[in-house]
């Protein structure tokens, strides 16, 4: 092995760890950053985990949030899952720049697949890893979205090598970058990757069948096949029960076709147009990935004390401090946007090298990725460029099973740092005439300036800087405080666009002395890249900096017992809360420490979210009792402080009912819940009816049920009936997974009643029943897991084989 080949790029990898922990160095001291998505995972997860330490063992169920779910998408772990295990070795480093570190590594590697030399391998890595959308994700807590993204340029380094004929290293690559890609457990970045490659994969086509290389392209695509094969085959588990818990959420179909007024719904197989486009990037405002404040940055920016906002509020006879506040949660942002926590700025350098590129590379490559960047570009636009937009979640399969269109803009992101460095590439390649490079720089210089200086002269004529909410603020504040707010906007802007400006010029003119023999070439990149990452940082640290990072236990406990949690806990018994002094679908604080009714999830149980819209919102109290909603949470205006209000009227863990009413479909069962009185009647959908041995019981005043032992996977009740009875339990109706049996092991049928509880007809006498979670998906994937990882073994061990019988056939031949 040659170590002298390797010491580059061990020491390129060594830059990355310290530049990675450099830009979050509070994580030197124990810090970790505050992560507001993540803030609510903990909550979500923490009965999961804290069963998972007290046993060893995992429950993939949870009773903590929407009433009960499984864990699949809340971090459950596998059996045989050696592909998490890779990843969190290669995450060693404390987050989030362990996440950092793979953004910079995975385009290092995916360059190097392209010939790119390490030096400029090593600045389009950081040029990609600091593109401000990266890091913001990080600052919030995507950290599943910011996963699948790093390993995205693994997966398309090995698909360039399979079509450049290095099968079993391409193969290798593409096999372990989709894997991990997989693992990530991002379906949405996944698919936006999907899309590239098909993209890619027309492009390489058309080459190939130019060329008359048609059947290497097929012998590619056939190698490729089985690596991805193998790939999806290492995450089966987490595949199968994503789609079987899909069906069940609000991506799946619950069967209701009305909404809560009665009237019918439109027919959707996946999310609502709304629901998609509710995130559509401004066309207008795609110009962010140039000038970062384009449209004002983000939707609070801080103005400081010089700004004309921070003199409006005096002069409306506030005090400085009062003043100072206003100003630094300015509303800037005038684009049209929900909110936008920063602007997804890809680097004014990274722009203008890109627009270079184009004069100078030549071929398929240029192709794939200015293609798969116009269609992202495009795609993002949302409901601005509806007619595509309705185009893709009609036609294109899966395409409307995810929302906020405008994230696609990480396929721009990934592509333009890449055509960047390949142009720079180019630039330094001795074959291209200096005429060429010269022509290309005198243009991209002409477009890329051009543009900066437009817009600086002519900002007044093109943009009046008005935002969405600038009439609700001058109903508030009044016209002089929108008109000083209108006048910092501009003043941001035009900062913003010089500020581009400068960096456009200086990279070109470090490109010019090189061009002129006035600078060396490794003095020339060394300054390119010093700019790119200049540029990028300095940006990044407007909205993601050490004022971010909390000590450690802040994390590890976001949200704070209040004095009603604290009496809520003095129940020992098995129950739910209701907490509205937030949203209670968007909020976890309650499943810290309570089962709660609510939940933060972006797949929430697709008839829980039906539930709420149609009684819990509207306050039945039928409703509350049959999920064993015993205390309510909410605040006490005049104490300001939250209180808990027992509910004396719950149903309880479990209940004999003595009528069961039939009805025709999902829309009357959920409307009869207005009508029955659920601690006596259940009402069932037609089609379940196959699983009752029968349909008519006797009461019996005397007879009983009672939870005895709880556990999330595993719950003992024992009852007393002289007569056959139907039991009705407040907990969830999962269709997968849940056994229930009697005494000595006999099975019960499990059928769903009251739109989302779960039921049994019990035998009558003295017994137990017990239900216990055991879902067979994992018991399938695991088989499938170990088989694929069997493969992946043996492909890792022919391309070990294949090294050393090539190194030593070097030997011999020397």
């Amino acid at each position: 092995m040659n170590f002298k080949k390797l010491l580059p790029h061990g020491l390129v990898l060594l830059g990355f760890i310290v530049i990675s922990l450099a830009y979050f160095h509070p994580v030197l001291s124990g810090k970790v950053i505050f992560q507001s998505d993540i803030a609510q995972y903990v909550g979500m997860a923490k009965q999961q985990n804290d069963f998972r330490q007290a046993t060893g063992e995992e429950p993939y169920w949870t009773d903590a949030a929407f009433g009960g779910m499984p864990t699949y998408q809340l971090g459950a772990n596998y059996p045989y899952n050696y592909i998490k295990k890779l990843d969190r070795g290669l995450r060693f480093l404390p987050r989030p720049a362990d996440y950092l570190f793979l953004y910079f590594i995975g385009l290092y590697i995916f360059l190097l697949c392209l010939k790119i030399d390490y030096k400029l391998a090593a600045i389009g890595a950081l040029a990609f890893g600091f593109s401000t959308y990266l890091i913001i994700i990080l600052g919030v807590g995507h950290n599943a979205k910011a996963h699948a993204i790093a390993y995205m340029p693994w997966v398309l380094g090995g698909i360039v090598l399979c079509f450049r004929q290095r099968y079993l290293l391409g193969a290798i690559l593409l096999c372990l970058g989709m894997a991990l890609e997989i693992n990530a457990n991002h379906f949405q970045m996944t698919y936006y990757l999907l899309l590239l490659v098909l993209v890619m994969g027309v492009v390489y086509l058309y080459d190939f069948y130019k060329k008359k290389k048609l059947p290497q392209f097929f012998k590619a695509i056939g190698i490729m096949l089985v690596a991805v094969l193998i790939a999806v085959g290492t995450n089966a588990t987490n595949l199968l029960a994503t789609k079987e818990y899909s069906d069940f959420s609000t991506r799946g179909d619950t069967g209701l076709s009305i909404d809560p007024d009665g009237n019918e719904k439109e027919k959707l197989s996946g999310l609502s147009y709304e629901y998609i486009t509710e995130y559509s990037y401004g066309i207008l405002e795609s110009l962010n990935v140039f000038i970062p404040r384009f449209m004002g940055g983000s939707s609070a920016e801080n103005l400081g004390k010089d700004s004309e906002v921070y003199k409006a509020v005096i002069q409306l006879g506030a005090s400085p401090q009062q003043a100072e506040y206003f100003s630094s949660r300015a509303a800037t942002y005038w684009g049209n946007q929900t909110y936008i926590g920063a602007p997804a700025y890809i680097g004014a350098g990274v722009i203008f090298l890109m627009i270079f590129a184009l004069y100078l590379i030549k071929g398929r490559l240029k192709w794939w990725l200015v293609g798969g960047s116009l269609l992202a570009l495009i795609l993002s636009w949302g409901s601005n460029l509806a007619f595509v937009t309705k185009f893709f979640i009609n036609y294109v399969p899966l395409y409307d099973k995810f929302r906020a269109v405008s994230s696609i803009q990480v396929i721009m992101e990934l592509c333009f740092p890449v055509l960047a460095i390949v142009g720079l590439s180019k630039l330094f390649a001795k074959d291209i005439p200096e005429k060429t490079k010269l022509h290309a720089l005198k243009w991209s210089s002409i477009i890329v300036g051009g543009i900066s200086i437009s817009f600086l002269l002519l900002k007044s004529m093109l943009f009046d800087f008005t935002g969405s909410s600038d009439a609700a603020m001058i109903d508030q504040l009044g016209v002089d405080f929108v008109r000083a707010l209108r006048e910092d906007r501009k003043n941001i802007f035009t900062t913003d666009t010089l500020r581009s400006l400068i960096f456009v010029l200086l990279i070109a003119g470090v490109i010019w002395a090189y061009l002129t023999k006035k600078l060396q070439q490794n003095t020339g990149i060394a300054l390119i890249g010093l700019l790119l990452v200049v540029d990028l940082v300095n940006v990044d640290w407007r909205y993601v900096n050490t004022e971010d990072f909390v000590n450690k236990h802040e994390m590890e406990r976001p949200f704070i017992a209040t004095q009603a949690d604290k009496e809520v806990l003095k129940d020992t018994t098995h129950y739910r809360v209701l907490d509205i002094t937030d949203s209670p679908l968007n909020s976890a604080r309650a499943s810290f420490f309570h089962n709660s009714l609510g939940g933060y999830h972006a797949a929430k149980p697709g008839r829980m979210q039906e539930l709420f819209d149609f009684h819990v919102y509207n306050g039945n109290q039928q409703v509350l009792n049959m999920l064993h909603v015993k205390y309510i949470l909410m605040e006490d205006r005049e104490k300001r402080e939250s209180i808990a209000e027992p509910n004396p009227d719950t149903n309880g863990n479990a209940w004999f009912v003595n009528e069961l009413q039939t009805v025709e479909s999902p829309n009357e069962e959920i409307l009869a819940l207005n009508k029955i009185n659920t601690k006596t009647t259940a009402v069932i959908t037609k089609e379940y009816t196959t699983k009752l041995p029968q349909k008519d019981f006797k009461t019996d005043t005397t007879a009983s049920i009672k939870l005895v032992s709880y556990q999330p996977n595993k719950l003992i009740y024992t009852y007393e009936s002289k007569e056959d009875q139907l039991a009705v339990f407040s907990e969830m109706y999962y269709p997968h997974g849940w056994k229930a049996t009697i005494d000595n092991g006999e099975s019960v049928n499990i059928f769903p009643v009251n739109y989302v509880l779960r039921a049994a007809v019990l035998p009558a006498g003295k017994h137990n029943i017990s239900f216990s979670f055991e879902p067979e998906v994992i018991t399938t994937g695991s088989t499938i897991t170990l088989i694929s990882l069997g493969l992946l073994l043996i492909l890792l061990a022919i391309g070990i084989w294949q090294f050393i019988k090539n190194k030593h056939a070097q030997k011999v031949t020397h």
